[in-house]
């Protein structure tokens, strides 16, 4: 029964970094794009891209938190008091992310739309680094057992967690970038096409240099880790390789209709060869997860709440996403007041 909860929640998480992980490469990407009239035409796709979705997608952050709350308690204890700094910075970087998306639109002055907009796409940054970095604390065994704290600062910056703080931001950015190749695609813009697809192949050979070096430092830090990751891990470590470089190739020839989808496996396959890598622990070598795992009668009602969420929740992002490919749905948040000063003006 433990063993089916861990699998949805490693589940949950993959499909937080490829949904909810794209939304914050995006802000990256918003960044990066350069002065407010260089960076007009990619911050207005950014904009309009992540707009209707953006808020559904922590729906899988929170889904995180209860399973792992709920199924494993000690671990959640140690994880939330030794990790307390990174995750209060994330929880603090998602509000400001989010208010700051939304407030940019609403003020007039450039100099204050700015301010917004560099809020947004630093926090868009600073969030995926903390989870990455929580992960590589995880994993390196720097979480103590027995809902123990652990080193408050030590914990998340750390060899390891600099690294897959590093990786987390990288493939965020890299998953945007190919995501919005197709909405470029779609909006029939092939400047802003051509500009993505050049930051997506820039952005697929840095995530696969830094995932090298994630290697080689887990070979000295995690070595249960690592030794599971060349063995019993080894397949979907093949596939991600394997999907990130036919998804490369696409990119590279301009062929990008099934880039997205080879890109989402090669990032889904590593959040999974980190679970199988860490199996049967769930903070390495101290905890495993039927030594973690709650009460039958808590799992089994878990599954049924997650069997019924399945039902019930599921059909609904699935329509959500398909309205929103299909351009149904508005844009997110209220008129551009900066627009609306402009019709007025030119009327």
């Amino acid at each position: 029964m433990s063993t089916a909860v861990a699998a949805v929640l490693l589940v949950a998480i993959a499909t937080y970094a490829v949904f909810g992980g794209a939304d914050f490469g995006a802000g990256f990407w918003d960044l990066t794009a350069g002065g407010p009239e260089r960076g007009a035409a990619p911050r207005h796709l950014v904009e309009r891209s992540i707009g209707p979705v953006w808020e559904a997608n922590h729906v899988w952050l929170i889904f995180i938190f209860v399973v792992t709350w709920s199924a494993f308690p000690v671990v959640f204890q140690s994880i939330t008091l030794t990790m307390f700094v990174p995750l209060a910075i994330a929880a603090f970087g998602i509000v400001l992310r989010g208010a700051s998306f939304a407030f940019r639109k609403t003020v007039v002055t450039v100099r204050v739309r700015r301010v917004f907009g560099g809020l947004f796409a630093l926090s868009s940054v600073l969030v995926p680094f903390c989870f990455g970095a929580i992960a590589g604390g995880i994993a390196s065994g720097r979480v103590p057992a027995g809902g123990k704290a652990g080193d408050p600062v030590g914990s998340w910056l750390n060899p390891t967690s600099l690294v897959t703080g590093g990786l987390a931001v990288v493939l965020a950015a890299y998953l945007a970038a190919v995501y919005l190749v197709r909405e470029a695609r779609k909006a029939g813009d092939r400047i802003l096409t051509d500009y993505f697809r050049r930051r997506a192949v820039v952005s697929a050979v840095v995530a696969a240099m830094v995932a090298a070096i994630g290697f080689v430092v887990l070979s000295t830090s995690a070595p249960h880790v690592f030794g599971r990751l060349i063995t019993w891990a080894l397949p979907p470590v093949v596939l991600s390789v394997l999907s990130g470089f036919g998804a490369l190739v696409l990119l590279v020839r301009g062929a990008a209709r099934g880039a997205r989808v080879l890109a989402v496996v090669a990032v889904a396959c590593i959040i999974f060869s980190w679970g199988v890598a860490q199996w049967p622990y769930l903070l390495p070598e101290s905890v495993t997860v039927s030594a973690a795992a709650a009460p039958t009668g808590t799992l089994i009602t878990l599954l049924v709440a997650v069997g019924l969420a399945v039902l019930i929740v599921l059909p609904g992002f699935v329509l959500l996403y398909v309205l929103d490919q299909r351009r149904l749905l508005p844009e997110e948040g209220a008129e551009d007041a900066a627009d609306r000063i402009v019709d007025t003006e030119a009327g």
